[in-house]
């Protein structure tokens, strides 16, 4: 497989940041004169880094990899949309599984990437619609590299729920460069990119469902009526997470509809 380049080209663009609020937020008000298919932004350090709904992203200055992507997927149909999410998740989860031999490397529904248990990247999308229209997608990205030590909670007794921050530092005991990190995300991005754009969907489903997170047997769950134990069913196109619970039935979530326990 030929290695991933990150120079410009016509179809891609990369633009480096010192800091920035959040480089989603760069990319929303970034209005080039000759757009490219691919924008790729990055920041040594974010001053106000967004995960999902109103969670923070927390990253030490040039410790990790902070960055955005600007596609503009129009072949790609509304109901299909959740594709998108699924092929950066799993382009940054075989960039860390390929560095990490022990361990077991996951995307947890909807895109965050788990080793064991603990959380070492997020994925935030942003789409733009032009009436019912997509116009562009802004994918951020947050991949724990090189800091050792965070402020976000951990597992404590009696504690569920909470993600326990690691990083690569961590999990090998030495620092990881994080330009290679990136070009492997990059590789993986634009090919099952391109595979999205032809229609070709199968690989990408079939791969996301292989590894995601407590994929195989039953887990305890919590939503809007209370825990309950359930196994995964499947991940819809839409994005939707379908459980089959100990009773027989199959109940559907949105995110945020349903909390891992």
């Amino acid at each position: 497989m030929p290695h991933f380049c990150l120079d410009d080209s016509p179809h891609f663009r990369m633009i480096e940041l010192d800091e920035v609020s959040s480089t989603n937020t760069f990319l929303r008000d970034y209005h080039p004169v000759r757009p490219t298919e691919i924008t790729l932004v990055t920041a040594e350090f974010q001053s106000a880094g967004r995960g999902q709904a109103t969670n923070r992203w927390e990253s030490e200055r040039s410790k990790n990899l902070l960055f955005s992507i600007l596609v503009h997927p129009q072949a790609l149909s509304l109901s299909h949309l959740f594709l998108l999410s699924e092929a950066i998740a799993l382009s940054i989860r075989d960039a860390v599984a390929s560095r990490i031999t022990d361990s077991t490397v996951t995307v947890k529904w909807p895109n965050d990437i788990y080793v064991g248990d603990c959380k070492i990247a997020g994925i935030l999308i942003e789409n733009a619609f032009k009436g019912a229209t997509l116009d562009s997608c802004i994918i951020g990205c947050g991949v724990n590299i090189n800091q050792e030590t965070f402020r976000f909670p951990t597992l404590a007794q009696g504690q569920k729920g909470i993600p326990t921050p690691c990083s690569l530092r961590l999990l090998l005991g030495c620092e990881t460069e994080r330009t290679f990190v990136l070009e492997d995300v990059m590789e993986g991005f634009t090919r099952r990119y391109a595979q999205l754009q032809t229609g070709h969907y199968d690989d990408i489903q079939r791969e996301y469902h292989a590894v995601l997170y407590r994929r195989d047997g039953w887990h305890d769950y919590v939503d809007a009526n209370g825990p309950f134990r359930a196994e995964i069913k499947e991940v819809e196109p839409s994005g939707h997470l379908v459980l089959h619970d100990e009773m027989g039935t199959f109940r559907r979530y949105a995110f945020k509809e349903v909390r891992f326990e």
